[in-house]
């Protein structure tokens, strides 16, 4: 077999697309600048004019507690909105206060979006035992995420304003929780900080250092400003533009970090600027490109799941790894163009240094152990996932809150003085008789108190049950269980009446168990999807199998940390169900991302496999050119998904620390250990394809077109 010579660079059918957008952005290198700018500027400054209209939807059509809210919507609707409560704390006892309270009350009576307001010296067990707490509850019109966070926010200052002379008055209630802004966190910065501090050591300019993160920037501020504008016009969730800070910062540099090594090594190998820049779109570039559709593929198989809170979500994120993904494909070689003169000549000054060394010399050490370097590593991937087995899905009360925001407040006033089940009452909607309601929910296990029922009107009534436990507590949903499944059922067979059991603890039980019994169709569509692109890219049957299943090992051990520590309590964070958004969205980006790193590696290996057809030594040097740039990379998006730990919003703690642990072990564990060994393992096996399939699957080639293969030789 010859030797492997290079040939001169052609325009192949593949790869004149990469090549045609890398000549013309080098060549209109300020127009394509201007371009981005304006692009970014025009969306920026609409939508700061505009601002955003961030709504959560997170109603489940068919769900018992989605019926309780359709019922009360259609025959008493002043009692179908979410409610405040006003909380109010008085050493010597609240009656001493109480003109200031009712006066205060008839204030907050008379505000916008408020329809009742009810006074808890009328009303039966609103005063504590020690007469030193009491509550009003005030209903609004709407759910909580319909009334304007303005709104919310005057009745806060309008009942705190009677404060003073030994009256605490806090306020609690998801508007309320809604309504208070977040403090700022410094996440981004100190994410940006340290992704520039490693791109500065791997690179050794900051000329160079700063590309990557300009690429995420662009890429990043244009999609957020767009799905700002998008927000007056469909349903985005409030925590969207936070999300998708957290994953465009990382995917943006990543993106842009990939092209621009496979740059730089084109440079050492003795092409000029313009011929690098086009040799790294037609090759890393394909890689970006393959490795953003996997991404998308997987945020977009959220659909599956049919929840409408998370659809806007995933389509937010999409569109980011989109502005990303095409930001590092047009505008990173108008900067290269301009500035990668800089780059150029350091990278001449050190031609002819051994690159890859050290990586090829642990290659070596893999290969000769491959299944010590395989089987270690798996059992201790296995035993961090195990937590994730009893992963129980729910959301954060105002239990979590800040200690200083009045949610968090209101919660442990009524706590200490109505006992931890009053923060998450069960409202029970009867159409019927509501008489025996009563006594055969109070008799129940698990309630602490029940509530009268209230007569609605058109035969509607509501009951109000108070758990004995938290709302996040297991205790609680498993009280939800038991009157739904057992206590409510008989009770209708002998009334003939409906009942219904809702309110926000039984909704969000609906909502957990909606997520879980969906995934595991969302999760074989994504990874199905997944597997057969990888399938088409490198003609390969083993390879796509192997892709998924390391991921999804790399995604479980994730979870498993995330429920040791949010969960479990460890490290002194406050124990409590993972957000159920979490799983799903951290499955998607993880799955995705974990791709990036896959097509990156394997595409330098397919490259040496068709040029010499030595599998051992296509491993090698795969590991040997992608090694140094896959754990810059891993290390880049672990500091920026980690530094999401600083945000005072737990759901956002847990998608960073997930984020961050899954492709910490991807790059470490998974890519440098044990795709080597298994690779060594299956040997050229791992590029095999039954004829059967490969005269189905289209050709498309990611790795350089105009290599010579073995097939030429």
């Amino acid at each position: 077999m010859a030797a492997v010579t290079s040939a001169p660079p052609t325009r192949s059918p593949n790869g004149s697309r990469f090549v045609r957008i890398a000549g013309w952005s080098y060549r209109r290198r300020w127009w394509a600048l201007l371009l981005w700018v304006l692009v970014l500027v025009g969306v920026t400054a609409a939508s700061q004019a505009v601002g955003s209209d961030y709504h959560n939807d997170f109603s489940l059509p068919g769900t018992e507690s989605q019926r309780a809210i359709d019922t009360l919507r259609q025959h008493a609707p002043a009692q179908a909105g979410d409610t405040v409560q006003v909380v109010v704390e008085a050493g010597g006892g609240v009656r001493s206060a109480q003109p200031r309270v009712e006066r205060m009350l008839g204030e907050v009576r008379q505000l916008p979006h408020v329809v009742d307001v009810r006074d808890p010296f009328g009303t039966e067990g609103a005063i504590s035992r020690d007469g030193t707490i009491a509550y009003a509850t005030v209903t609004l019109d709407g759910r909580a995420e319909d009334v304007p966070a303005d709104d919310v926010r005057r009745i806060i200052d309008t009942a705190q304003a009677a404060e003073g002379d030994g009256l605490r008055v806090e306020l609690g209630g998801d508007a309320v929780r809604g309504a208070e802004e977040s403090e700022g966190g410094a996440a981004e910065g100190v994410g940006l900080l340290a992704a520039l501090v490693i791109l500065i050591l791997l690179f050794g300019s900051l000329v160079a250092a700063t590309l990557p993160i300009l690429i995420a920037i662009f890429g990043v501020g244009s999609a957020v400003g767009l799905v700002v504008l998008a927000s007056h016009v469909t349903t985005v969730a409030d925590f969207t533009s936070a999300l998708m800070i957290l994953v465009g910062l990382g995917v943006g540099i990543d993106y842009a970090l990939l092209v621009f090594s496979r740059f730089r090594s084109e440079l050492r190998d003795g092409a000029d600027r313009e011929q690098a820049v086009r040799t790294a779109l037609d090759t890393a570039g394909r890689t970006v490109f393959f490795a953003g559709c996997t991404v998308i593929i997987a945020l977009l198989g959220l659909v599956v799941l049919g929840l409408g809170s998370l659809q806007g979500v995933a389509v937010a994120v999409a569109l980011t790894v989109l502005a990303t993904m095409v930001a590092s494909l047009t505008l990173l070689p108008a900067l290269l163009a301009i500035v990668g003169g800089r780059v150029e000549r350091r990278v001449r000054r050190k031609a002819g240094r051994a690159e890859g060394t050290s990586w090829r010399r642990w290659t070596v050490a893999v290969q000769r152990r491959p299944w010590p370097a395989l089987l270690l590593p798996v059992v201790a991937l296995l035993l961090v996932a195990a937590p994730a087995l009893s992963m129980r899905l729910g959301f954060a009360d105002a239990g979590n809150d800040a200690p200083g925001k009045t949610s968090r407040q209101a919660y442990d006033l009524l706590a200490r003085g109505f006992g931890p089940g009053f923060n998450g009452p069960l409202v029970v909607v009867v159409r019927g008789d509501a008489g025996p309601v009563q006594s055969a929910i109070s008799s129940t296990p698990g309630v602490a108190a029940v509530l009268p029922p209230t007569p609605a009107g058109d035969g509607v009534s509501t009951v109000i049950v108070f758990p004995e436990s938290k709302p996040q507590d297991e205790a609680t949903s498993d009280l939800v269980h038991r009157l739904r499944d057992d206590v409510l059922p008989r009770l209708a067979q002998q009334t003939g009446a409906e009942y219904l059991v809702g309110g926000s603890t039984a909704a969000a039980e609906d909502f957990a168990e909606a997520v879980a019994s969906r995934l595991p169709l969302f999760v074989l569509v994504v990874v199905g999807l997944s597997a057969l692109l990888l399938m088409v890219v490198f003609r390969s049957l083993l390879v796509p199998l192997k892709a998924a299943l390391l991921n999804l090992l790399s995604v479980a051990a994730s979870l498993g940390v995330i429920t040791y520590v949010f969960q479990e309590g460890a490290f002194g964070v406050q124990p409590g169900p993972i957000e159920a958004f979490v799983p799903v969205m951290i499955f998607a980006i993880v799955f995705g991302l974990s791709m990036d790193y896959e097509v990156f590696l394997l595409s330098r290996m397919h490259e040496e496999w068709e040029g010499a057809g030595d599998a051992a030594r296509a491993i090698r040097e795969g590991m040997a050119t992608t090694g140094r740039v896959v754990t810059a990379a891993g290390a880049i998006m672990v500091v920026v998904f980690g530094s999401f730990l600083l945000s005072p919003d737990r759901m956002l703690q847990q998608f960073g620390l997930g984020l961050a642990v899954a492709i910490l072990l991807d790059a470490l564990v998974i890519r440098c250990l044990i795709v080597p060994a298994v690779m060594q393992l299956l040997g050229a096996r791992a590029w095999w394809l039954p004829h059967s399939i490969a005269r189905w699957l289209p050709r498309v080639a990611i790795e350089r077109p105009n290599r010579p293969t073995i097939m030429d030789r």
